[in-house]
């Protein structure tokens, strides 16, 4: 929406953004004079790194930090899957300039659609008020000055949020202990890869996520997942890698042909019920299901 072009990163073992490929590509295709990081291509300027902490873990956000510190780049959090996640004791979403929750119906707390911004920076979050609510210079004259956006919560949908805050503690213990029972129930399933939580990350599960290696449990992630929809049973693969979105088939989205560890993540994941809500008989059936597939 403002002219940038992302430049995707690979992701660590956790399925997070791989701080350490990240300074592979500045070393090798950028050039920093001091003040600007720049392409040496494009001349492009580098302008924000967005680490997005993914299915309820946080990204290793020191090293990202350091990164940002030394190129003279902002960091925007996405937190949209991790609320409630910590990152070496502190809430993520508290590192950069600003970051972004989403409260959608599929989120850990929901009002049923929309999010917000966090920022430590009053001018910045001014900002973010102002063009979020049309840019209005005057309510009563309706003047404006620039080009805003309608992106308000209504006020009922705040309501719902502040009480669904109340409860995030219960729902990210909830979430824990769901994420031990799936944890017990699959550890000795072979060809099923039980997800860690990094080592610098008390994490929230968001999504529970498996990983299914095709030639030791004999069907793959996709495979399983028409298997138990036939069964009643929702799963879902992971969602499309960006550099192989259509929507960025235009943008120069990176200087590598493939991004190996993602790109097996998304073979390979499969999500499985984990709602709030789910009982424990309810995960015991679904594990119970999902071992009938195995050879």
């Amino acid at each position: 929406y403002v002219g940038a072009s992302p430049i995707f990163i690979d992701c660590d073992p956790y399925f997070q953004l791989s701080a350490q490929h990240l300074r592979e590509l500045i070393t090798r295709y950028y050039t920093w004079d001091g003040k600007v990081l720049s392409n040496k291509l494009s001349k492009r300027r580098a302008s924000a790194i967005i680490p997005t902490h993914l299915l309820g873990h946080a990204c290793d956000m020191d090293p990202l930090m350091a990164i940002a510190k030394e190129f003279g780049l902002i960091v925007i959090e996405d937190a949209c899957e991790g609320l409630g996640t910590l990152y070496k004791g502190q809430p993520v979403g508290n590192f950069g300039k600003a970051a972004s929750f989403s409260f959608n119906g599929n989120k850990i707390i929901s009002t049923g659609g929309g999010g917000m911004i966090v920022s430590s920076d009053a001018d910045f979050a001014k900002r973010c008020r102002y063009l979020s609510t049309q840019a209005k210079d005057n309510p009563i004259e309706y003047e404006h000055h620039e080009i805003g956006f309608n992106y308000r919560m209504t006020n009922v949908l705040a309501a719902i949020g502040c009480a669904q805050l109340e409860r995030l503690a219960q729902y990210v213990k909830r979430k824990r202990e769901i994420a031990g029972i799936y944890a017990d129930c699959l550890a000795a399933v072979p060809g099923i890869s039980l997800m860690e939580s990094p080592p610098w990350s008390e994490s929230t599960y968001w999504l529970y996520t498996v990983l299914v290696d095709k030639a030791r449990f004999g069907l793959s992630a996709r495979d399983i997942v028409y298997r138990l929809m036939s069964r009643g049973i929702q799963t879902r693969p992971l969602w499309q890698l960006l550099h192989l979105s259509q929507a960025f088939a235009n943008s120069p989205t990176g200087f590598r042909a493939s991004y190996p560890q993602a790109e097996a993540f998304h073979a390979q994941g499969l999500s499985l019920p984990c709602s709030v809500g789910i009982s424990p008989s309810e995960i015991q059936t679904v594990c119970a299901e999902l071992k009938k597939l195995a050879v």
